[in-house]
């Protein structure tokens, strides 16, 4: 039931939302003698911040359309390279530019859509030639489609990387940093020729015992009986992929709004003072910071299980017992690939050493093979905003660089 109640809730909260933008553009209108007095703005504003807050989101565009490389003004144009049931792999095609280096930039699978990383991409754009895992909300994948699971993304990975070619470079943010590990090893021990140049890690959890957070507490304070039976819902007939078990999307975001609820309803606050002050530029960076962190996809049950089981419960990763498809997980097999590990000094999801822990495992790399850069920056930080473009991303070129 509650996949329906949520459904039953946001077609109100739609409808309710319409009404409030509609509101809020009779109050706001010139032509309206009510917007001149009476507190006229002050409504209009409380009803612009509800109708954003409670509007329905789908999936939303990352609008790269152009870059500047070497000076140039450059045309960019989306490309599907490959399509499989849970996710396709993107390129972006920067016209007329060829060469420069392949990075593969594999998006998290925790309840956003691969447009959360929309600044990530659009940094590295002048740089390289960029693809992104896009994955797909399994909502809307039919269950004759099968099943998707931790192994199923490893497999993926490997697959995208075969098809990109040799000589790429990895980089994963946050929660794909133990899938993508994974594949290195694997990749590293069969001496595979489209193994990464460079695996570089953002906040992933690859060791959680390591400066534990809410999120890692969470994840280990109860068994994987009362995950299976609470968190875990059936999308309803309105859907093609009717009959799925997922963990939804909506679960998710309720999650990490309530870790900083305070925060984010001073954001609000401010949203609803620059509104009413008439300063729109301010009222709009934050109306599109929420349009994406409240766009939200479900996950398959049986990869949400499976990944708080290896990696958050078993620690399989760091204990040397992960598996994939029964053959063991190698760490030492890495022996050529450049491990970047950052973190975030405020990084609330990731704490600090539980991404450099990566470094650690792989003993048979060479130590000039190694680096680990922490940054000034929260979770959401260090892969978005002015810390990422002007701090971090400039070391991650030149460790690709360096390990051409």
């Amino acid at each position: 039931m509650l996949y329906n109640a949520y459904e039953m809730q946001k077609s109100m909260l739609a409808g309710a939302s319409a009404m409030a933008n509609f509101g809020a553009g009779m109050l706001s209108n010139p032509a309206n003698p009510f917007a001149y007095f009476g507190g006229g703005s002050i409504i209009s504003s409380a009803l612009e911040v509800f109708a954003h807050a409670a509007a329905p989101r789908g999936k939303p565009d990352f609008g790269l359309d152009r870059t500047v490389v070497d000076g140039k003004d450059v045309s960019v144009v989306e490309e599907i390279v490959l399509r499989k049931p849970f996710g396709q792999l993107k390129r972006f095609v920067r016209e007329g530019i060829e060469g420069g280096p392949k990075l593969l930039i594999v998006a998290p699978m925790s309840g956003h859509y691969a447009t959360l990383l929309r600044g990530t991409v659009e940094r590295m754009l002048p740089v390289a030639d960029v693809y992104i895992t896009d994955w797909r909300d399994a909502k809307l994948v039919p269950l004759s489609d099968g099943s998707f699971d931790l192994d199923d993304y490893i497999d993926y990975l490997i697959e995208f990387m075969e098809l990109i070619g040799p000589g790429a470079h990895m980089l994963a943010v946050c929660q794909p940093s133990v899938p993508c590990y994974a594949a290195a090893c694997l990749m590293s021990a069969d001496k595979h020729p489209c193994r990464p140049k460079t695996l570089t890690m953002m906040g992933g959890p690859i060791d959680t015992r390591e400066a534990p957070t809410a999120v890692n507490t969470l994840a280990t304070e109860r068994p994987h009986s009362w995950f299976e039976n609470n968190v875990i819902a059936t999308i309803p007939a309105t859907y093609p992929g009717a009959g799925r078990r997922v963990y939804p999307g909506f679960l998710q975001l309720s999650g990490f709004m309530t870790m900083n609820l305070g925060n984010h309803m001073m954001s609000h606050y401010e949203m609803f003072k620059h509104l009413v002050q008439g300063d729109d530029d301010s009222a709009n960076a934050t109306k599109d910071f929420y349009e994406e962190y409240r766009s939200v996809c479900d996950m398959t049950a049986e990869f949400y299980l499976q990944t708080i089981d290896v990696v958050f419960q078993d620690h399989a990763l760091p204990k040397g017992t992960m598996t994939h498809r029964g053959r063991l997980v190698d760490p030492a097999a890495i022996t050529d690939i450049g491990i970047l590990a950052i973190e975030g000094k405020r990084d609330d999801i990731s704490g600090l050493g539980q991404t450099r822990a990566a470094l650690t495992l792989a003993t048979e790399l060479p130590e000039a093979k190694k680096k680990y850069l922490v940054a000034d920056a929260g979770h959401y930080g260090i892969f978005n905003g002015s810390k990422w473009r002007n701090q971090i991303a400039p070391v991650l070129e030149e460790w690709m660089a360096s390990n051409a």
